[in-house]
């Protein structure tokens, strides 16, 4: 007959080990302007996101969240939780047509990070689209 352990009735706790925040001096700071939002997020060169916020985030609700305030507060907030990481400098690179787009610049430097590059990479047409054929007569 096969012995039979008895399980003692304490717990075997087991503590789940955090995962440890990276160091990172150099950061990507990528600002998306819409017409009704701005999205603050930073990473870092190898696109892992190390914090992002934006204009819903940090408070600000409806059409409040376009104002270029809301931009300068959610660049802000995404640059101090940066910062707790050990991040120093920065590229900016902004993308889209927004109200917000220099006023979240203006955040990220008020917040005391260094910009070294800013980058513009809001898509453009060329070209267009193709108009519709003509009626036939």
């Amino acid at each position: 007959m096969a012995k039979q352990v008895q399980k003692s009735k304490k717990q075997v706790e087991t503590k789940a080990s955090k995962k440890s925040k990276k160091q990172v001096q150099k950061v990507r700071i990528r600002i998306k302007s819409a017409y009704n939002n701005t999205i603050v997020t930073v990473t870092d060169y190898e696109g892992n996101v190390i914090s992002s916020s934006s204009g819903g985030v940090v408070g600000f609700k409806g059409s409040k969240k376009s104002t270029a305030f809301a931009a300068t507060r959610a660049a802000e907030d995404a640059v101090e939780k940066a910062m707790k990481q050990g991040a120093k400098e920065a590229i900016v690179v902004v993308k889209g047509m927004g109200m917000g787009r220099q006023a979240a610049v203006k955040g990220v430097r008020a917040a005391g990070l260094k910009i070294t590059s800013l980058s513009d990479y809001t898509p453009v047409p060329h070209g267009g689209t193709v108009p519709r054929k003509r009626p036939k007569k």
